[in-house]
Parts: structure tokens; C-alpha cells; sequence
């Protein structure tokens, strides 16, 4: 690992590498992560990636979203996700995203709650792993980019409200500051704060604290999404997700005498509220997913991943309902940026979970976050070849004493964090 570096970008999923492809190879960009390159949730994401399926669908993809957030989703940003979705989905083609086609070799969609239509490509039920995966075997190709893994970031250089780089450190406590005239955080969400989450422990937010150590603009802290339907399991650890898609194509909400108690096809968190209300009534821990209906090949086709863990743990949903509970699966809000994925912060951008450009307002609408991602990605990688280049002072000495302890300085943090999302929860109140 060299001191300097064009763009250094923190984190390895579908918004972190996509932002990296997108630069010239000219630039040499460091990517880092805090464990293996493949373990970020873009690998978990199950359900597709939506797109614009014509100029005839674009009010309904746009009220579609806007009504899923609640209408507070900033309606520009809408606009240019939704604008950009065919683009997105011609260059992930061209890279070779291996997406589910119908017989006559089109494009097969499907649909998800809250969506007036099937606009939704997938492989499989593992699109979110089949697009990163394939971005990652492509960086891993290029020369000018060099991926880092097990490398935490700990805090950013900085002077005069410009970023210069940033200090990270190794499992061992070891200190490397790192400068860059160009810093991306595409760090992911904070699911690993929760205690039953959909995302891998290890993303936690780390970004926010730091952001909010440098008065960086933060918005809509408050607003994280909790998903109707992960597998019950008393095992400890990350729950496994069923994927929005399985009530998409067909499937049942039912209480514990087999009866349906809700529309599944609502928004998340409605269809979320429904689940603790019945559970709460039952005194169940638990409501039950019908994926029969579905039909046993459109199972083992669809959702075969779904399928395979089911059997694991002892269910086979082809034969029974699966018993299913909400969790925390998703961050609608982050380090506010603009169109362009800047930051408040001169040189600093994000993008990806960790940022909050405004189009999921307080919920996210199914399948618009691999799609957000990479649209937005792209954005900063716009703007680092074609907008103005930060100017830092790297005079004076760089003090990395106060590094000392990783988990103590990332446990402040996510205190910090905690704290103010309670905050904010009061301030809505």
C-alpha cells in the first residue's frame, strides 16, 4: 500500500466498485474494506434492481417511489435515478450481469411490493450477488485499482473543512495515514448496531461517527427500514432474508391458524407494522410466509437460494409455510450529498447505503437500492474527472499517537451515532 493515492474509496460493494470503474485508468484509486472484499451487503441483496421499463412507465416508477417514501423523497433525485436506470442496466449488461431472460432471450422482470408493475431484473434470488461479484472480477482485472482488505478506517484528514486522505488501521492496532486529493465512502449501512439485522456485524456505521467528528452534514438519521420477512431463527447472528420478490410472485402472510391478516404487497414498513401488530395480538414470536401458492418450479427456479436455506433450517417451503419476523435490513439516511454525490466537505464524497442523496425518503421502495447505488456512484465518479479539484493544505505534521485502539475508537462512534438517531427519533416525536 503506497501514501498516496488519485481517489481512495472506502468499501467494496456495488457502489464502491462501480464508482471505481468508472474512473479513468489513469487514476490510481485504493479500495478498501474492513474484512474480505465480498462481504459487504450488496453480496446479501436478494430481490433485482429495478429500471424504467419505457417512457410510459415513468409516472408510475415515480409515484411508485415517491409514495413508498412517504413523499419526502427529494423528487430531482428521483428523477435522475429513474432517467438513469437504462443506461445502468445496458452497462451492466455489457459487463456481462448474467440477468434472467424469458424464453424468446428478453429480459424477464418481476415484481415486488409497492410496485404498480414488474420492473424488476434478477438472477435468480442472488441479483445482488451476481452484479457485485461480477463488478469486483473486473477491478480485480485492472491495474490502476488496488483493493485492501482488512483495513478499517478510523478517521479522516483534515484541514480547512477540505479532505486529504484518510487514517486507517490494521487488526493489529497499526496505524497507515493515506492521502488522496479525492476520498469516496461507500462504507454500507449500519446494520451491525442492531441486534437482529439482515446485514453483515461488521458494518456499523463507522462513517457516520466519523462524519459527525467533522460536523459533516448528516440527514434523516432516524429513518432506518425494518423488513417484513427474515427466517425465525433463535441462532444468534445475521438473519437470512426472503427476499420481497417471494410475495411479489405470490405468496401468503398468515397467522398461526393459517389465516391471511394483511395485503402482502404493501410497503415494507406498513406490511412491517402489520406483522408486529399480529404477533403482538397472538403472543407469537412469529407469523408464517405461504410460499406454495408460488407453485414448486417457480420455487426452485426463482428462489433457490431461499429454498436451499429453508431445508437448513428445517422447513420445506414447498410443502409448508416458513416461519418469518421482521429485522432491520436498511439505512434510508447517511451523510447528506447533492447530485453529484459531494459531500459538505470539499474532496469528500459518498454514495451507496452510507450516504443520503434523498431518493428513498423514509422508506425505501423494493429494489431501488442496488439501482441508487450505481447511478449515484457513477455521479462522484463524474465529478472527480470533470469538476473542480479540491485544493488541501498538507502542511504541518500528521499526529497519529491518538490512534491507539481500534475498538475503542470505533465504539465511540457508534455511541455517537446511537445518540444521535435517538435524537432525532424524539425530535419527530
Amino acid at each position: 500500500m503506497k501514501e498516496y493515492y488519485d481517489v481512495i474509496i472506502v468499501g467494496t460493494g456495488a457502489a464502491g466498485l462501480y464508482c471505481a470503474l468508472n474512473l479513468p485508468e489513469r487514476k490510481k484509486v485504493l479500495l478498501l474494506t474492513k474484512q474480505k472484499a465480498d462481504q459487504s451487503d450488496s453480496f446479501l441483496a436478494q430481490g433485482g434492481i429495478c429500471m424504467l421499463r419505457g417512457e410510459g412507465d415513468y409516472n408510475d416508477y415515480f409515484q411508485d417511489t415517491m409514495r413508498a417514501g412517504h413523499f419526502e423523497s427529494d423528487e430531482k433525485a428521483v428523477e435522475l435515478m429513474i432517467r438513469s436506470s437504462n443506461s445502468i442496466i445496458r452497462d451492466l449488461v455489457r459487463r456481462h450481469v448474467d440477468f434472467a431472460r424469458d424464453a424468446q432471450g428478453n429480459l424477464a422482470f418481476t415484481r415486488e411490493g409497492a410496485h404498480s408493475q414488474p420492473r424488476i431484473l434478477f438472477h435468480e434470488d442472488e441479483t445482488g450477488k451476481q452484479i457485485t461479484q461480477t463488478l469486483l472480477d473486473e477491478v480485480n482485472t485492472k491495474d490502476n485499482i488496488e483493493i485492501c482488505e482488512y483495513m478499517t478506517m478510523v478517521d479522516l484528514i483534515v484541514k480547512d473543512n477540505v479532505c486529504g486522505g484518510i487514517i486507517i488501521m490494521d487488526e493489529k492496532n497499526e496505524v497507515y495515514p493515506v492521502r488522496a486529493k479525492h476520498v469516496v465512502l461507500a462504507c454500507g449501512g449500519l446494520g451491525g448496531l442492531y441486534q437482529n439485522s439482515t446485514n453483515f456485524p461488521h458494518i456499523t456505521g463507522d462513517a457516520l461517527g466519523i462524519a459527525m467528528k467533522h460536523q459533516i452534514v448528516l440527514e434523516h438519521l432516524d429513518y432506518i427500514q425494518i423488513h417484513p420477512t427474515t427466517l425465525y431463527s433463535k441462532k444468534p447472528g445475521r438473519r437470512f432474508l426472503v427476499s420481497e420478490s417471494v410475495r411479489g410472485e405470490g405468496a401468503l402472510l398468515l397467522d398461526k391458524n393459517g389465516q391471511r391478516f394483511t395485503d402482502e404487497l404493501q410497503p415494507r414498513d406498513t406490511v412491517s407494522k402489520a406483522i408486529f401488530a399480529q404477533m403482538e395480538k397472538e403472543g407469537s414470536h412469529c407469523v408464517w410466509e405461504d410460499m406454495r401458492p408460488l407453485g414448486k418450479d417457480t420455487i426452485l427456479k426463482h428462489f433457490p437460494n431461499i429454498y436451499q436455506h429453508c431445508l437448513d433450517e428445517g422447513y420445506d417451503p414447498c410443502k409448508e409455510p416458513i416461519p418469518v419476523v421482521p429485522a432491520q435490513h436498511y439505512f434510508m439516511g447517511g451523510i447528506k450529498v447533492d447530485l453529484g454525490s459531494r459531500t459538505s466537505m470539499k474532496g469528500l464524497y459518498a454514495c451507496g447505503e452510507t450516504s443520503c442523496n434523498g431518493v428513498h425518503g423514509k422508506n425505501r421502495l423494493a429494489s431501488n437500492s442496488l439501482l441508487e447505488s450505481l447511478v449515484f456512484a457513477r455521479r462522484a465518479a463524474d465529478d472527480i474527472m470533470f469538476g473542480e479539484e479540491p485544493e488541501f493544505d498538507a502542511s504541518g505534521r500528521l499526529d497519529c499517537s491518538r490512534y491507539e485502539d481500534r475498538d475503542a475508537i470505533l465504539g465511540e462512534y457508534h455511541k455517537a451515532v446511537r445518540s444521535e438517531i435517538e435524537r432525532m427519533k424524539k425530535s419527530h416525536e
